[in-house]
């Protein structure tokens, strides 16, 4: 038998820093990465042995638990047809038509509400048309306020889609400028690793080397949740601005979730100057509920392109962006903006997705729901009780401890707490058989597994995590 020592030993020798994604080494938690080597329901054993209860949830997509039973069966009746073909197949249309069914809401009824929708309705014009994209009159003009997905194209991965979508902004647009939000991650696509600038109309610098500043200085990176910020970087730059790309309720820094209206807040500043909104739901897409992030924000906005991920491939490579006919239809083979794939829409990854989506019905979710807020509360509860410091911030069934006063709002308050205490309350987990994922600025996911015999053993590790946080002082 090998142990997880051996094993990081031997990656290392064969991978840079022994990993193929970088929160896998457990450096923030300062421990020794887990090795694993099969998984069932809730639960994930390494090549120890030794079963863990899991939070991680392969970061989402094993919403019905690991290896459930049909999405097993569903990815070994597509292998026994093949692996793929390199040509297109029904399981793409199939898949393609039940994102788009999912992404609704009930149709509003107040008069504000309607008000807004006819507001986002309203075709506006462009002065950045040209002959290799459309106006942004055009591309709005057929997107339903409560149906924002007309057209679904599918790739292999988040980043991918994120990356197709702001393209395909561009194209729209004939814009180059993108403001994303610092602390919001959409992938490692060279335009999204920037950092914030000295002021908030400041083009950003590079966030990872390797990214030339030129390319980086295509986005803006203003602050999360700060209107004020949105508009002052419209009101300097918003005839540049091709898109507003933003997490649905952010849950790459912690959870921190948007305030209320603020999505529909920053849809309507972004169409107002003739910008796109791109809503990334690659970590809530379909996971916080039927229709994502989107299905349940209590207030109704309209935005223009939507990526998903994890959940939609079911744990396989699959990711996905959805919009109006009139944008996904400037994509080739129909229109000027290039996007292709040689593993886009694999017949065994759209066979989990469609299977997994198939079987998120409401008593999934109110298995999740209810899961997700005993273990939040059980968390709280464990740490008040310790003495330590802290908020549990949830969006959905997605939840994350943060040890901090107030709840935090944005990237700077986020990395304010004290992040310290989280690896020895992660060490403690998971020497008591609960894997937790390994940083401080992850959220929590729970499956429809988690019974009450894996919540209960989550419940009992808590206490002593608690402690042991209480007991942890700056490196």
């Amino acid at each position: 038998m090998t142990t997880n020592e051996q094993e990081f030993a031997r990656a290392r020798g064969a991978m840079p820093g022994g990993v193929n994604s970088p929160v896998r080494a457990f450096g923030s938690v300062h421990e020794t990465p887990r090795f694993f080597v099969s998984a069932s329901g809730p639960y994930v054993t390494d090549v120890e042995g030794r079963e863990y209860v899991d939070l991680v949830g392969s970061w989402g997509p094993a919403i019905l638990g690991h290896a459930h039973p049909a999405v097993v069966k569903a990815v070994q009746d597509a292998a026994a047809h093949g692996l793929g073909f390199g040509a297109s197949t029904p399981g793409e249309t199939e898949l393609a038509e039940l994102i788009a069914a999912r992404v609704t809401r009930p149709s509003t009824s107040s008069p504000v509400e309607r008000a807004r929708n006819e507001r986002d309705e309203t075709p506006r014009a462009s002065e950045h048309s040209s002959a290799d994209s459309v106006s942004y009159r055009f591309a709005r003009s057929t997107t339903g306020g409560d149906h924002p997905v007309e057209r679904v194209r599918l790739v292999s991965t988040g980043t991918e889609a994120t990356m197709t979508a702001i393209r395909l902004a561009r194209g729209a647009t004939g814009r180059d400028l993108v403001v994303k939000f610092a602390g919001h991650y959409h992938g490692h696509s060279d335009g999204l690793l920037a950092e914030a600038g000295s002021g908030v109309a400041t083009l950003a610098m590079p966030g990872s080397a390797g990214v030339p500043a030129p390319i980086a200085a295509q986005t803006l990176v203003i602050p999360y949740n700060d209107l004020d910020a949105v508009r002052e970087v419209f009101a300097a730059r918003g005839d540049d601005i091709a898109a507003v790309i933003v997490e649905a309720a952010p849950a790459n820094m912690g959870i921190v979730p948007p305030a209320h209206g603020f999505n529909a807040a920053l849809a309507d500043i972004a169409h107002g100057h003739g910008a796109l909104l791109i809503l990334d739901e690659v970590l809530t897409g379909f996971r916080v509920g039927p229709a994502g992030w989107y299905g349940i924000d209590p207030v109704p906005f309209s935005p223009d392109l939507v990526t998903f991920g994890k959940v939609v491939g079911g744990g396989l490579p699959l990711a996905a962006l959805g919009g109006s006919a009139a944008l996904l239809e400037l994509l080739a083979p129909l229109g000027p903006v290039y996007q292709a794939g040689t593993l886009s829409g694999n017949p065994l990854a759209v066979a989990a997705g469609r299977t997994t989506l198939d079987h998120l019905d409401a008593a999934a979710y109110a298995r999740i729901d209810a899961a997700a807020a005993t273990i939040a509360e059980a968390a709280a509860s464990a740490l008040s009780e310790a003495g330590v410091t802290h908020v549990v911030q949830r969006a959905g069934n997605l939840f994350s401890i943060q040890f901090a006063e107030t709840p935090p709002v944005d990237y700077v308050t986020v990395k304010a707490q004290e992040a310290f205490r989280y690896p020895p309350f992660f060490r403690s987990m998971l020497a008591q058989g609960v894997s937790l994922p390994p940083s401080v600025f992850e959220a929590w996911f729970v499956s429809a597994a988690h019974d009450d015999a894996a919540v209960g053993r989550i419940v009992e590790a808590l206490p002593a995590a608690a402690r042991a946080a209480a007991e942890a002082t700056p490196d």
